[in-house]
């Protein structure tokens, strides 16, 4: 499969698991119906796991230097997760996927984001319907850093500062998307019906879409999310130039052939 080909099935991929996320806005269902269907909806999702891992670590990405990368950075991003775990809002992990993400590439963040909450999830013990969820989130937030636009002309001080201060942005954005994901999918059992921030399997997409918006605000968006866009802020703004840096010189190099040359010797090239 040609990559022209491997980016809309990864794109077809990505925009089948957002329909998941976002199911009550599309999908009437009592509260506990919805509850009980929870389970069937996350383990659907994990064959589009396998699909995209198999499609991102392709030939191209299947080097032993990438796989040597993706393994200390997941177990690294692993670490710090689970660190974290039980500090409201605290998700230093951001720092490294978009740091990454944006010196790799959106494949290898993608890749990073689903490895990450894999591997903390197997050593923490934390898997559940929220699982496949949060990965796929985490890539998106990965991803999303590899397809940031790069700025043309010359180096320096000026353009680091500026690329900083774009990837510090993007950290706020992603982070309240982030939390605005993970509250969606499970947001119609999560509260009781009958009140101003509940989902009515009657009412239309854009009435469930103000409760739900409502609902976030008061739940996440004004606490959890918050703490998570200073976090990853912060963490981006201190240590975001000398990650890049180092992330930079351990750049996976393209393959190199032997190309003969006029006198018959081989030479290395690119």
């Amino acid at each position: 499969m040609n990559g022209r080909w491997r980016a809309w099935v990864l794109g077809g991929g990505s925009a089948l698991a957002a329909a998941a996320f976002a199911w009550p806005l599309f999908v009437s269902a009592v509260p506990a119906d919805a509850q009980a269907a929870v389970p069937i909806v996350a383990f659907a999702l994990v064959p589009a796991l396998v699909v995209a891992l198999a499609l991102a670590l392709d030939g191209e990405m299947y080097t032993a230097k990438t796989v040597a990368l993706l393994g200390v950075l997941s177990a690294v991003g692993a670490a710090v997760r689970i660190a974290g775990t039980g500090v409201g809002g605290v998700e230093a992990v951001f720092v490294l996927l978009i740091l990454a993400g944006r010196a790799y590439g959106a494949r290898f963040g993608f890749l990073l984001g689903l490895l990450t909450i894999a591997v903390s999830s197997i050593l923490w013990g934390g898997f559940g319907p929220w699982t496949p969820f949060q990965m796929f989130a985490c890539g998106w937030v990965g991803a999303g850093a590899g397809l940031l636009p790069h700025g043309r002309g010359s180096g320096g001080p000026v353009r680091a500062r500026m690329e900083i201060a774009v990837l510090a942005a993007y950290g706020i954005a992603a982070s309240y998307l982030f939390g605005l994901m993970m509250n969606l999918w499970f947001w119609p059992f999560a509260v009781g019906s009958g009140t101003g921030i509940s989902y009515a399997a009657d009412a239309d997409p854009g009435q469930n879409l103000a409760s739900f918006a409502l609902y976030s605000l008061v739940t996440s968006t004004l606490t959890w999310d918050t703490v998570r866009a200073v976090t990853t802020t912060v963490g981006i703004v201190l240590v975001g130039p000398t990650v890049l840096a180092a992330l930079r010189r351990a750049k996976m190099s393209p393959r190199r052939r032997d190309v003969p040359t006029a006198s018959g010797r081989a030479v290395r090239s690119r």
